[in-house]
């Protein structure tokens, strides 16, 4: 590239995990500054008046598996003495219109009712060019394309290459059946239409890819159940309104296999009925997929089987309540030498139920992790009278950990970095799946904090997804599993205990002075506060009503400890001033506004904010709501002019700030470069962060200790009768561990 005197790279927030800036590969002439760091002023020179950048990766960087990621950047560039010529283009520009053929004029249909099959067929044994106009063309059986075939259409929705329900041929169990299918090699190449292979046809594949390196699928998309732009749901969301159509009942849309490679761009395959999206097995011949969209499959999105010399760049996923909760976003099986650029792996609002990961590795090496973003979030309208207004809500069951490797045995916890490399297979034993060393000396040493010779240690298991604990005046946990409609107490004279088994929808928790628990619910179009005292009859309850706002002198406000705010879907530019709205505004602005109303505790000594509850659906339990309150995975207490610490998840920082006697924050001040599910703090001051592993900060913000966890912690407390039990909550089991008397 040539590129002007002004950096190429130009970056704020140098600190942020959000931040992931990355480059290889790269020539260039006449930029005597590569990068310049805004926040810093710091500049990366250029290596002469032209130079080859092949590798710049700025962000948090991994330095392997089972390890905690750190900022930092690499840099390496070699001066050229000449300037290189260009490479040809990414995407293969389709052949001059003139070389294209009607195949209306060959006697093709496309009136959604007449076979076109073997009129297709004719047409692409004796032409190399065909176009397809808008049009829905039936086929009965498989088009094969020559190894020089160019099929163009006219849009990937308007055009479609539709198989039939109950095709003869498709059905039942057999080897699998392709809708088109190219020669093995060649540089055949489709653009612009859609393949749909109906519901009721399990031996259907709508694409078999043979060719070879110089072919092209551009600007394609594969139609069925969720991806076909129709209602794709039964009224509770667990299938087909036809029950006939099976979810996950064909094999993959996109199959390259059997050598195929080649270049993929501008593809969105969201067929529910289909096993994968995009599949690709049995091949070294070179890949390059561009801007892949991936979306609503049952178990698995992409898949890659003995394949090498693979890259993807810019891949999204996405996983939706109904039909994907267990869906696994990127399998890569028996594979090397494959890359992963700018990856976003998402799971949407609505998603109810945790999965462990994004990524798994089977026996696979030399995989290449460039600009990872995995997140559970997505934006929604909202409408009144005066018009609609998009918004963004966190759901909190994201993938637990961005990547497993089953082999290795190692989980990459962190969720959002610039670099990882997974290097050859070695032959030594794999490490733990822990980051730390707890006996080493510096931040990792969790020997600083825990008591002599403790470790962490599980209590109970087999929990569905637990979260929203709080301590009683006796330091007894009690704690939520929403999903079962469970509070459970913990303490050790008595082991686990059932609190309420009520249908009541429980989502997080909290004790007034008089030791009575105030629950937040779910249920109802914005939520629902009641409370009962622990050991009462299962009908003792008060259910509370919100009342306007007011100051409680004496009570403690109940917050939550963990916020997002993004505004993807905001308008951050003033266009008046030319100035962005920052996240940290942002999230200042939630945090700090004055609330309407608030619920109050029957002993009038707990008061909780009542934040906007955001609705999407019926306003009744089949709907969903999003709120502050009930996105967060537990609540912090504190009175009115304390200083309490919350995390802001979307940035991944942890705040500082002081409770106002509305129960807003004021004074908030960045505390770390740092934040995640959970904070606490112990009675020394030092602050608990749940991110992946518990990090642990001295009162001045500065780390002293990591804490490991076999499964990421969502929520922590400390209780006890001392004060100094960390309870530990993950999805699925309840950790704790004992912390030091005295620093």
């Amino acid at each position: 590239m040539r590129a002007s005197p002004a950096p190429l790279s130009s970056s704020s927030n140098e600190k942020s995990p959000l931040t992931e800036i990355g480059c290889e590969g790269a020539t260039l002439r006449d930029v005597p500054t590569f990068a310049l760091l805004r926040e810093s002023d710091k500049k990366i020179p250029g290596k002469g008046e032209v130079y080859k950048v092949t590798n710049f990766n700025f962000g948090l960087i991994v330095p392997g598996e089972g390890k905690t990621g750190v900022m930092g950047m690499r840099y390496d560039a070699i001066p050229l003495k000449t300037f290189p010529a260009p490479l040809p283009p990414a995407i293969h520009p389709l052949p001059p219109t003139t070389d294209w053929v009607n195949v209306h004029t060959l006697g093709v249909k496309g009136d959604g009712t007449s076979d076109d099959t073997a009129a297709m067929q004719k047409a692409i044994d004796t032409h190399r060019v065909l176009y397809l106009p808008g049009g829905h063309y039936v086929v009965t059986d498989t088009l094969t394309m020559r190894p020089d075939t160019v099929l163009v259409g006219l849009h990937p929705t308007l055009t479609q290459i539709d198989l039939l329900d109950n095709t003869p041929g498709y059905q039942g169990v057999g080897a699998p059946k392709p809708v088109i299918a190219t020669s093995q090699g060649g540089a055949a190449m489709v653009s612009g239409f859609g393949v749909f292979t109906g519901g009721i046809n399990q031996r259907a594949v709508a694409m078999l890819w043979m060719a070879g390196p110089d072919s092209q699928v551009d600007d394609v998309r594969f139609l069925g159940g969720h991806g076909s732009g129709t209602n794709p749901y039964n009224n509770n969301h667990t299938a087909d309104p036809d029950l006939h159509k099976r979810w996950d009942g064909q094999y993959p849309s996109l199959w390259v296999t059997h050598g195929g490679g080649g270049t993929f761009a501008d593809i969105w395959t969201p067929n529910t009925f289909a096993q994968a999206g995009f599949y690709v097995s049995d091949t070294s011949t070179p890949g390059h997929v561009y801007e892949l969209s991936n979306e609503h499959h049952v178990r698995n999105e992409i898949k890659l089987d003995h394949v090498q010399n693979w890259d993807f760049n810019a891949p999204q996923t996405e996983e939706e309540a109904g039909e994907s909760p267990d869906s696994l976003s990127l399998e890569i099986d028996c594979s090397k030498n494959i890359t992963i650029a700018n990856y976003h792996a998402y799971r949407v609002t609505r998603s109810r139920a945790p999965y462990p990961a994004a990524v798994r590795l089977y026996n696979s090496e030399d995989i290449h992790f460039r600009n990872v973003h995995v997140n559970a979030e997505s934006g929604f309208a909202v409408c009144d009278q005066n018009g609609c207004a998009t918004y963004l809500r966190v759901s909190k069951y994201p993938y637990d950990n961005a990547i497993q490797d089953m082999t290795r045995h190692i989980d990459v916890r962190q969720r959002e970095f610039a670099l990882l490399d997974i290097p050859e297979i070695s032959t030594t034993p794999p490490r733990p799946a822990n980051h730390a060393d707890p006996a080493a000396p510096g931040p990792n040493n969790a020997s600083a904090i825990l008591a002599p010779g403790t470790t962490v240690r599980k209590l109970q298991d087999g929990f569905y997804s637990i979260s929203g604990a709080a301590v009683d005046a006796s330091g007894k946990l009690f704690f939520v599993d929403h999903h079962e409609q469970r509070i459970y107490g913990w303490s050790p004279a008595k082991g686990l205990s059932v609190e309420r088994d009520s249908p009541l929808d429980p989502v997080n928790l909290a004790f007034d002075r008089s030791g009575d628990l105030v629950v937040l619910s779910s249920d109802g179009p914005e939520g629902t506060v009641y409370s009962f005292h622990p050991g009462s009859p299962m009908n003792k309850i008060t259910v509370l009503k919100p009342q306007p706002s007011a100051p409680h002198p004496g009570a403690v406000a109940m917050l939550p400890v963990n916020y997002w705010n993004n505004g993807e879907f905001k308008d951050q530019l003033d266009f008046n001033t030319m100035t962005y709205t920052t996240l940290s505004q942002m999230f200042y602005s939630d945090v700090s506004t004055p609330i309407a109303n608030q619920y109050v505790s029957p002993d009038g000594s707990l008061f909780l904010p009542a934040g906007r509850v955001f609705q999407q659906g019926p306003p009744d339990y089949t709907g969903w709501r999003f709120s502050d309150n009930l996105d967060t995975y537990g609540f912090t207490t504190a009175a009115p002019g304390q200083r309490i610490y919350v995390s802001s998840e979307s940035e991944d920082r942890t705040y500082a700030g002081t409770v106002r006697a509305d129960g807003t924050l004021t004074d908030l001040k960045l505390f770390a470069q740092r934040g995640g599910e959970s904070v606490t703090v112990d009675p020394h001051g030092n602050v608990f962060v749940a991110n992946g592993q518990i990090f642990v900060y001295n009162p001045a913000g500065a780390q002293i200790a990591e804490i490991d966890v076999p499964e990421r912690p969502i929520d922590i407390v400390l209780g006890g009768s001392d004060h100094r039990t960390l309870f530990i909550l993950t999805h699925h089991t309840l950790f704790e561990a004992s912390l030091r008397g005295s620093h």
